[in-house]
């Protein structure tokens, strides 16, 4: 793993909660990314457990995603042997700096954050303060490791935002403690929509489970998933404005092939969309083989996974407590 020194660090957590862990979205627009930036940057990975739980969760669920999702990570690419990767919860320094940045974040900013609005309204029962200051949890998931770079799509660009004030009214007090970390955004490939409301965000909360592929489906669900797509009236397969659904199924093939909108149009030219919904689905499907096949293969050894679990906290506390504690003197917390 790097020392930090000659590369720059890159962080990002995705959250164990939801039906089938990890969405193809989820996949081509941040964890496949994820695996292909280790051998350029310094990388700290987690699953984001303790922001599931602003949503009411099924404890023995919870629990069994979270090592899914772990696993999955490691099925997906991600070397525990140059990165960090491990359990949000397994790291204390994150619920601690948590509570400090809390106390540097203002009831307005965090009443102006779109996801709480959003959930609020999803989950009006619930409207808990979790719920309403998990931006300053998650500015100290970044904050704590000094990351350079945050992959973020244009949903997330507002938490970004928010950590950089957080961290720069930290610094105005006290001296430059925290890195202000800088967006990364990947160049194709970042948003992946619906496969029935191509308008929308592929999510795994969306309950039209022809919407969304899941990276464990298996083949035959996968083809079927892609053959029911919604296209559109006209039957050329190109890139272009008020053609959302063949747009989004080109951005997955071109995300997952390499080509260009171009070369996908021309190796499509006089092809109906049902023989391009095909292929999409089978390239997808050839892609998520071996992920699928990977995973299986670490769950059938559960003790395995969980040690690459405690070394992997144990790699991040470290990185993290000599954050904490610098944040610490310098509040006047007495060590």
């Amino acid at each position: 793993m790097a020392d930090g020194l000659s590369k720059k660090r890159i962080l990002s957590g995705i959250q164990p909660s939801g039906e089938g862990i990890f969405t193809l979205g989820n996949y081509i627009g941040a964890v496949r990314n994820w695996s292909r930036m280790q051998e350029e940057f310094d990388c700290a990975y987690f699953i984001a457990d303790l922001h599931s739980i602003t949503v009411r969760q099924d404890p023995k669920m919870l629990k069994q995603q979270t090592l899914s999702a772990f696993a999955l990570l490691l099925a997906c690419g991600i070397d525990p042997e140059k990165n960090l990767v491990f359990v949000q919860s397994h790291v204390h320094e994150h619920a601690e700096l948590g509570w400090i940045m809390s106390c540097y974040s203002q009831f307005g900013e965090l009443s102006r954050m779109t996801q709480f609005k959003d959930k609020s309204s999803k989950h009006a029962d619930n409207v808990n303060a979790g719920l309403f200051t998990y931006p300053a949890l998650m500015a100290a998931d970044i904050l704590l490791y000094q990351a350079d770079l945050v992959p973020v799509g244009a949903d997330q660009k507002q938490h970004l935002e928010f950590t950089r004030d957080v961290a720069t009214r930290f610094n105005n007090l006290y001296g430059e403690v925290f890195k202000l970390p800088e967006p990364y955004i990947p160049p194709m490939g970042a948003k992946i929509m619906s496969l029935q409301e191509p308008d929308k965000k592929m999510s795994k909360s969306d309950p039209n489970p022809k919407s969304k592929v899941f990276i464990l489906d298996e083949e035959n669900v996968i083809l079927k998933k892609f053959k029911s797509a919604v296209t559109d009236s006209e039957t050329e397969v190109v890139y272009r404005e008020g053609k959302d659904g063949i747009n989004n199924l080109m951005t997955i093939y071109a995300s997952i092939t390499g080509g260009t909108y171009d070369e996908i149009a021309q190796e499509f030219a006089g092809k109906g969309y049902g023989d391009f919904k095909v292929c999409v689905g089978q390239c997808v499907a050839d892609e998520l083989k071996p992920v699928r096949e990977e995973y299986a293969r670490l769950m059938q050894d559960k003790k395995y996974v969980e040690e690459l679990m405690k070394k992997g906290a144990e790699n991040a506390g470290y990185v993290a407590s000599r954050t904490l504690n610098k944040v610490k003197k310098k509040v006047g917390l007495y060590l």
